[in-house]
């Protein structure tokens, strides 16, 4: 990954789970927007919040697991199925950046993300199995386009069973260099991070040894590069994508507007030499 709006729907998933029964989710379902100005140069944004604005309610979704309480450390498929305002199931799913939904997985304290791809099998079903890392609460952000239709994230909570891991306090980095899987990121802004105005954030990328710069960073998932962003409160969840989604590095470039002050995390996936790396932050957006 956050943002949980209670529309209430529960919805028949197969093998005769029924998600209001099973205790352990609940629906937190929400409608995303599409940031049309982020086109063209400014790359695109998916933003979505708990404005609770009307016509949220044209998807909903239904989560189950394979077992009705879900342990740390144990296999589980997750089934997600996606209704209609008329309770139908959706036929089909736009292309987003090769997927035709991006589930994003966090803990409640933000320190555990996951970002994954649930299979479409059709009948407004996806499928997927993963597991949790420790026991505890954690959210669900599925991010999707129904065919046709508008971006969309539907998202839930989880309670997982098990041990869970020690609490991380969510406080802003000293420093905006982070360096993982021998790359070195520094993150930058082109101006100070308010709320409501739009910001470039760049990742340079060296290798954290040579301090050379990284120039052949691959297409992951189209692009060459994804940003999550959440606030701390989960409730505000943006999805951006690059300026120049052909660039291979050092730079990668972002724009985003955060929709409100306070603590962020965000979050820069990207691609080298065939394997996917994470690097991640936390901000401070001033202002109210």
């Amino acid at each position: 990954m956050k943002k949980g709006i209670l529309l209430g729907a529960s919805f028949f998933v197969a093998a005769g789970l029924f998600i209001s029964g099973c205790g352990n989710m609940q629906d937190a379902n929400q409608h995303g927007q599409h940031n049309n100005s982020g086109h063209g140069a400014h790359g695109t944004e998916h933003r979505s919040d708990s404005s609770g604005k009307a016509g949220d309610t044209k998807v909903h979704a239904a989560w189950a697991f394979s077992d009705s309480k879900p342990r740390a450390g144990q296999p589980q498929q997750l089934t997600i199925q996606i209704n209609g305002h008329d309770g139908k199931p959706v036929q089909d799913f736009e292309i987003n950046h090769e997927k035709k939904m991006h589930l994003i997985i966090v803990s409640q304290d933000l320190s555990y993300f996951h970002h994954i791809h649930p299979e479409f099998k059709g009948n407004g079903k996806f499928q997927i199995t993963t597991q949790f890392p420790h026991g505890g609460k954690y959210k669900l952000i599925a991010d999707l386009i129904p065919k046709g239709g508008t971006q969309t994230t539907q998202t839930t909570w989880v309670d997982v069973e098990g041990t869970p891991a020690k609490s991380a306090d969510l406080k802003p980095d000293q420093t905006m260099v982070q360096t993982v899987d021998g790359k070195e990121i520094k993150l930058s802004f082109d101006k100070e991070i308010k709320p409501g105005q739009e910001v470039m954030l760049n990742f340079q990328i060296k290798d954290a040894k040579t301090k050379q710069p990284v120039t052949d960073l691959q297409p992951y998932l189209g692009a060459v590069g994804h940003v999550v962003i959440l606030s701390a409160d989960t409730e505000n969840y943006l999805h951006v994508h690059p300026m120049d989604e052909k660039a291979t590095g050092p730079d990668a470039r972002f724009h985003t507007t955060f929709p409100r002050g306070g603590i962020y995390k965000i979050w820069g996936e990207f691609q080298h030499q065939g394997k996917v790396f994470t690097v991640s932050y936390v901000v401070n957006v001033s202002g109210s």
